[in-house]
């Protein structure tokens, strides 16, 4: 079982939103975006090697998703909502496409890679996920995360927000983060879209405005988008009203409305 942290008790009737972080985070990152979500009863859970969950370790893509099911067990959660972020939005495509969905309403997926289809690409990426792995077992991790925040994806971050991620992560366990990195790697993940395309469930894909990566990477798949104004690949973090006033839409709708739209 995962560590975990009840954000909203919210009211009885209503699903429980089950918030997945993304690599470096943990159950409080998604604690503004609940608390503009008080209605829905609300868990937060630690991913193997963050927050209290440091220390539990993770094989695979089956583990996790196997994992996240004795957590809501644990918490007698049978009916529920699953949101994550980066890393967590993958992890909640492959427990949807894969996992045990009894219970489950939907995912929401917040800049979440749906796979790569080629084997290439993805001996490539376990190659570069090896290569930060080995960096966050050896150095210190401040230095890492130094160099990590560089990369394209976080280009919309500003000096002060990057410094902010930098100190917030750096209480992170550079070994848990880099075994986690590996196990979750891109590269080690399926190509979820043609199950992704054929799912009964519900699917949201929120991306800031300008995180045009990941727009396009939700185009390409064919999945319902909405964008986020005034945010890039972190939106939740960017703006969070706009986050959530999107949020609340799809769950306002149950969900049903399939088309993409901006």
């Amino acid at each position: 079982m995962l560590a975990a942290r009840i954000l909203q008790q919210g009211e009885n009737q209503r699903p429980w939103l089950v918030w997945l972080h993304g690599l470096l985070g943990n159950n409080n990152e998604w604690r503004v975006i609940a608390s503009r979500c008080e209605q829905w009863p609300s868990l937060a859970i630690d991913l193997p090697g963050h927050g209290d969950s440091a220390s539990q370790p993770c094989q695979d893509f089956v583990d996790i998703s196997r994992q996240i099911t004795a957590t809501l067990q644990q918490y007698k959660i049978e009916d529920y909502w699953l949101v994550g972020y980066s890393l967590g939005g993958r992890i909640a495509m492959y427990h949807a496409c894969y996992g045990e969905p009894q219970g489950l309403r939907g995912i929401v997926v917040e800049g979440g890679n749906p796979g790569l289809e080629c084997e290439a690409l993805r001996a490539q990426r376990r190659a570069h996920d090896a290569n930060w792995a080995s960096r966050f077992r050896a150095e210190p991790i401040e230095q890492v995360l130094a160099d990590w925040y560089q990369q394209p994806i976080f280009s919309d971050l500003n000096q002060i927000h990057r410094e902010a991620l930098i100190a917030a992560r750096s209480a992170n366990l550079g070994p848990a983060v880099a075994d986690m990195l590996e196990a979750t790697s891109l590269g080690r993940q399926p190509w979820l879209v043609p199950q992704l395309q054929r799912l009964a469930l519900p699917v949201r894909v929120l991306c800031g405005a300008d995180d045009h990566k990941f727009q396009m990477l939700a185009r390409e798949a064919d999945l319902p988008l909405r964008t986020v104004p005034q945010a890039g690949h972190n939106a939740h973090l960017a703006n969070p009203a706009d986050f959530a006033a999107a949020l609340h839409e799809f769950l306002d709708h149950k969900g049903t409305e399939h088309a993409v739209s901006q």
